[in-house]
Parts: structure tokens; C-alpha cells; sequence
């Protein structure tokens, strides 16, 4: 595939004087900074049906690649997928036969579905072989069949496809909607599946003959207004949701919902199973024994429990050596897990957990830790907003600093998304340069229950932005950062909220760094795939009602204030938020003649995962911030 900025590449002017190359870090600062962000990691565990061995994702060879392992660790593990497949997740058949993974070809969210034998045989691209069409994962309904979801490219809808593997046949089980499968009956006659834009998804009980969709939790009912997944129970007479929980002093948290179904698919009153005024339900499974496996997102923080079904009382807290697990898969008895664990000082790894004493051990495959000692643990850090809105961050203080310091604040994902105590290269990097970070949650971030997650949807987002004047303003009363030498830096929506910032508080951040972020919210609906701005909708508003709205919120609009230096970095394959986002700002810019420059990286896309690019990516992070703060 041929990168459609290949030309481009070449003509752009990055202002080659402005960027402080790798080489301008000190020797022992750049080898600090090349050791973190070359550290390797595995994810997406998927435990095989006999409970011997494990596969997952791991960038030990430089891409995500796939490998299968056996869990004593006696062989060594096998890469099954293609030396130039960037693979993003897997799951084994119900039989032990297969192994379903999806594929991001050339860097593009455009995900391609692929099968391949445990031992790496008799491997095929079973869905997605058009490169405008979409899969999202969903997962095995027996032996021979994959229920996935499929947006074909061309408009913003998704099906809800089973695929037989052996045939590469098709069948559509559900039309209509944004919809993705989170779970088939049994005897593949209803589909559970969510539609709905970002933060207004529901789940949806489809009966396959009819086509008939109902909705699981009625808007009055609780969890009603938001589910973001659902399972049907083994007996198949009911389904468990993951919803929102309206209410004091819940606050809209994720719990558990048990929802009855009659032998025709129509939804009873639903119950309130699991739920915290404290947590967000993150993730859940039943074992065999009938008790509940959950997954709580406490401030940022997992903590794996177990619940009885019947009343929700804890049955046991299981102890996690790492503070985040972002992955797991439980083997067939429930009474052990594979766990994908992290922590500020650790990469993504899989961990053996057993649910009953809590022993946890990483797995004899998993790839070589980096040296902790030089790395930081972040302590969480609470403040409000301006209108009294509690707030937090995570702030990581350089080894020996005491006291004012130049600092970067990085801001977040999605916004959905969330900072959390987690691996982050680039944060640890800055601190290898005696930089000190805070990584804040503004209005809008995840794992503080629905109110907090939508309160930036549309015309709110300004409030959103005044957090980050707010948090600047706690930093410095706090005697944290030193006026002047403050710097942004943000990836995706973090992005576009660093070069928001810039461009309505000139002098607030003496230099930024924004990473895949749009520039203009009207071109990044003109420009992104059909199924994302359909999705987008109710967080920034209607690419067409709302042309002025957008317009407002774009910082495209105001880059006439912007006076300091500022980093563009993008994957010149992106195709979430084109990469001419990037472009078209760091152009207009310099046709100004304002400080600003831009590193695209080839081959990459939203997310950049090539382990050289990892590096020039932390190199060039770190000596921007290093020069200008």
C-alpha cells in the first residue's frame, strides 16, 4: 500500500532548525530515553480450551506480532502471524483448532480478520479483504464460526457478520444501526449487540429469522441510558449487561444488570447485580462455580474481585502485582486467569493469577522487563476545577527534585479515555530528563462514572477547556511547576486538546507537542472513515447542524494567537484522524512564520507500535520539551 502522502512527505517543510534532534540530549539521557521506549510488552492474552497453552500480542520483534506459548514454558513461543502483519488481538476457538486475529494492514484502523492453525498452519484472511471495510472483533460461537461486526467503508453503518472460517462464507445476522457483536445465543438464534455514537451506546437483543431489535434496558430503567456490553447467562434464559447506574450517590458508575429473557427474546425488568459508588465496572465473567469475576476501575486503579450472583456480597478481593490489568483471559474452570498487567514501571506482561489464593507469577514467555530503578512511580494528585468540579492526575516528580521544576502536562486520549497508574514511554522518558509530568483526567475522562464522562459532549467542551487552565493554575499555586516553563502534550484528542490550549492562552505553555490531534473538526468529519464520524456526533456535534459549533471548538480558527513552539507528530497512514490535520495546521503556521514543526512517521498509523519509530518518538518527545522548557 502506498502511503496517499507520500508526495507530500517529501514537499512539506519541517523547519529542520526548530527540532532538537535526539543528539541534542545528553548521552546518558538519550540512552535512558532509548532503553524505555524500546522496552517490549505482550497483551490480549487468550488462553487455549485444554488451559496448556496461551496466545497474545507482543512487540518483541520490533511489530505486534503474534505468538502462541505453552504456559510451563518449556518451548520456545511461536510466531504464527506474517512477518509484516501489525496484529492487534486474538481469540481461540471453542475447539482448540483455530486462532482469530485481527490485523491492521499498513498501519490503517481498517482491520482485516485472519485464521491461522495453534502450530501456524493453513492461515487465510477470512473478512476485510476490501481496504475501505472495517472488522471489530467480537468472537467465537462455536467451533467453525466468528461473529464479528463489518462496516464496509462507504457509509457509517456496521453489520453484524458470522463468518464460517473454514469457507471464508458470510452470513449476516443483524442489519441497521452501528452495530457490534458482543455476544450470540447458543443456538445462533438472537445476537446481542451494541449501537449507538461514543457514550449513548445501548445493547440490543436481535432476533436472527425477524430482524427484529430490541432494546435489553428500557430508557427508564436502570442502566437504561448507557450499556456497553452484554453476555447471555449459560442457561441462556437471561443476559448480563455492564450499564451505567444512575443515581446518589452512584453517580452514573458502570455496574452489573441480570436482565430475563422469554423463549421469543423479549426482555423482562432487569436487576442491579453489582455496583459501587467508588468503581466503574470495567469488566466481568461468570465462573463455573456460579459467582461473579469483576473488574473494577477504582480511580484508575483495577481491583479484581469476586462476587456472589445472587446478592452481589464479596466473596474475595484477589491481590494484582501491577495496578492496571487492561486484559485477561480465564480458563475454562474459573479458577485461574491469564492477566495482562501493568504499572508505571512495567510494560504490558502476562501474568498467571489464580483466583482462589491470589498467587500471581509472569509467564516463563514474557519478554525482558527494563531496569525499574530508573523509572518513577506517579502518586495521584486531587484538585478542582473552577466551578468546583473534583479533579485528578497522576504526577511523576523526577528523582532528587524538590520544589518548582519545569513540567509537561499530558493529556489523555479520547477523551473517553483515561490517565491511569500505567506504561507510558513517553511520560517516563521526560522524566529521564529531569521533566516533571502531570497527566491529568479533565471533564470527559473515563472511569469516573457517565456524568463525569459526558460532561464536555458538544457545547459543554469549553468547560472542558477551562480544565486545563485550572489544572496549570493548580500546578504553580501548588509550588510543582515553575511559570514559563510549562509545557503541553497530548496524543489523538490529547492532541487536539494541546493545540486548544495553545491557541486560546498564548504564554500559558512555553512549548507543545501534539500528537495525531485535529487541527479543524470540520475536516476531520470531511476526512475521517464513515463509521467514526457517525460515532462522533454526540461529542463534538453534527458535521452539518452544527458547522459553526465546530468551527468554534477547532483551534485551526485561532492559530493566529499561537506563539509557541509547537511539535506535530503523525502517522502518515492514519486514517482515525487523517493526518492532514496535522498538515494543514503545521502549514498555516508557517506560512506566518510562527516556531513550529513536523515529524511524520512513515508507515504508522493512529497508534504508533514500530519499535524505531517508538524510539524517535520518545527521542524527539523529550528533546523539544528539553530545548524549549
Amino acid at each position: 500500500m502506498v502511503s496517499p502522502l507520500t508526495d507530500l512527505r517529501s514537499a512539506v517543510p519541517t523547519g529542520g532548525a526548530l527540532t532538537a534532534p535526539g543528539e541534542a540530549l545528553s548521552p546518558s539521557v538519550r540512552a535512558a530515553v532509548t532503553r524505555i521506549s524500546s522496552a517490549p510488552g505482550a497483551w490480549c492474552p487468550a488462553l487455549s480450551p485444554d488451559g496448556l497453552r496461551v496466545a497474545y500480542v507482543t512487540d518483541r520483534s520490533g511489530i505486534p506480532r503474534l505468538e502462541v506459548a505453552d504456559l510451563d514454558g518449556r518451548a520456545t513461543p511461536a510466531v504464527v502471524s506474517g512477518p509484516a502483519e501489525e496484529v492487534v488481538s486474538v481469540a481461540w476457538s471453542p475447539d482448540g483448532a483455530w486462532l482469530a486475529y485481527l490485523v491492521s494492514p499498513g498501519g490503517s484502523i481498517c482491520a482485516e480478520l485472519h485464521v491461522v492453525r495453534p502450530d501456524g498452519g493453513d492461515h487465510r484472511v477470512v473478512a476485510g479483504e476490501d481496504p475501505r471495510a472495517t472488522v471489530f472483533a467480537g468472537g467465537w460461537t462455536g467451533p467453525d464460526h466468528y461473529a464479528c461486526s463489518i462496516a464496509p467503508g462507504d457509509g457509517p453503518d456496521a453489520d453484524v457478520v458470522l463468518v464460517e472460517v473454514a469457507t471464508g462464507e458470510h452470513r449476516t445476522l443483524a442489519r441497521g444501526g452501528f452495530l457490534a457483536v458482543t455476544a450470540v445465543s447458543a443456538d445462533q438464534r438472537f445476537v446481542l449487540a451494541r449501537r449507538g455514537p461514543r457514550a449513548h451506546r445501548h445493547i440490543v437483543v436481535v432476533d436472527v429469522a425477524t430482524g427484529v431489535q430490541r432494546r435489553v434496558l428500557p430508557l427508564a430503567a436502570p442502566g437504561g441510558a448507557a450499556s456497553e456490553d452484554g453476555r447471555f447467562a449459560p442457561d441462556g434464559r437471561s443476559v448480563l449487561l455492564r450499564a451505567s447506574l444512575p443515581g446518589e450517590p452512584f453517580t452514573d458508575r458502570a455496574g452489573l444488570v441480570q436482565v430475563p429473557l422469554s423463549a421469543d427474546g423479549e426482555p423482562g425488568p432487569g436487576r442491579v447485580v453489582l455496583r459501587r459508588p467508588d468503581a466503574d465496572l470495567d469488566g466481568y465473567a461468570l465462573r463455573t462455580d456460579g459467582t461473579v469475576l469483576a473488574v473494577w476501575n477504582r480511580g484508575g486503579v483495577t481491583e479484581l474481585m469476586v462476587h456472589a450472583l445472587a446478592d452481589g456480597a464479596l466473596v474475595r478481593e484477589v491481590p494484582l502485582p501491577e495496578p492496571v490489568m487492561p486484559g485477561w483471559s480465564l480458563a475454562s474452570d474459573g479458577a485461574t486467569m491469564i492477566a495482562e498487567l501493568t504499572g508505571p514501571r512495567t510494560p504490558r506482561a502476562l501474568f498467571r493469577v489464580s483466583l482462589d489464593d491470589g498467587a500471581a507469577a509472569p509467564l516463563p514467555s514474557a519478554p525482558p522487563r527494563p531496569d525499574p530503578a530508573p523509572l518513577v512511580t506517579p502518586v495521584r494528585y486531587d484538585y478542582v476545577a473552577a466551578d468546583g468540579l473534583p479533579l485528578s492526575g497522576w504526577l511523576y516528580v523526577p528523582p532528587g527534585v524538590e520544589g518548582p521544576n519545569r513540567t509537561v502536562v499530558s493529556f489523555h486520549g479520547g477523551p473517553e479515555g483515561q490517565e491511569r497508574p500505567d506504561w507510558s514511554p513517553v511520560l517516563q522518558s521526560l522524566v529521564a530528563a529531569g521533566i516533571t509530568v502531570f497527566a491529568p483526567n479533565v471533564r470527559g475522562s473515563g472511569g469516573f462514572g457517565r456524568a463525569f464522562l459526558t460532561a464536555d459532549d458538544g457545547p459543554a467542551r469549553a468547560a472542558s477547556f477551562e480544565d486545563v487552565r485550572a489544572t496549570v493554575d493548580e500546578l504553580v499555586t501548588a509550588g510543582i511547576a515553575v511559570p514559563g516553563r510549562i509545557g503541553a502534550h497530548g496524543w489523538s484528542y490529547g492532541g487536539y486538546l494541546t493545540l486548544v490550549a495553545l491557541t486560546r492562552w498564548p504564554g500559558l505553555f512555553a512549548a507543545g507537542v501534539t500528537g495525531a490531534g485535529m487541527s479543524d473538526l470540520r475536516t476531520f468529519f470531511a476526512g475521517t472513515e464513515p463509521w467514526m464520524a457517525a460515532a462522533s456526533v454526540t461529542e463534538y456535534g453534527d458535521p452539518v447542524a452544527d458547522r459553526d459549533l465546530l468551527g468554534v471548538l477547532s483551534p485551526v480558527t485561532d492559530l493566529e494567537r499561537l506563539t509557541s513552539p509547537v511539535l506535530f507528530v503523525h502517522g502518515d497512514r492514519d486514517t482515525n484522524v487523517p493526518v492532514a490535520e496535522s498538515v494543514q495546521a503545521h502549514q498555516a503556521l508557517l506560512a506566518r512564520g510562527a516556531p513550529s514543526d513536523l515529524l511524520l512517521l512513515p508507515g504508522e498509523g493512529h497508534t504508533i507500535v514500530g519499535r524505531d519509530h517508538c524510539v524517535e518518538l520518545g527521542e524527539r518527545v523529550t528533546a523539544w520539551f528539553d530545548r524549549w522548557l
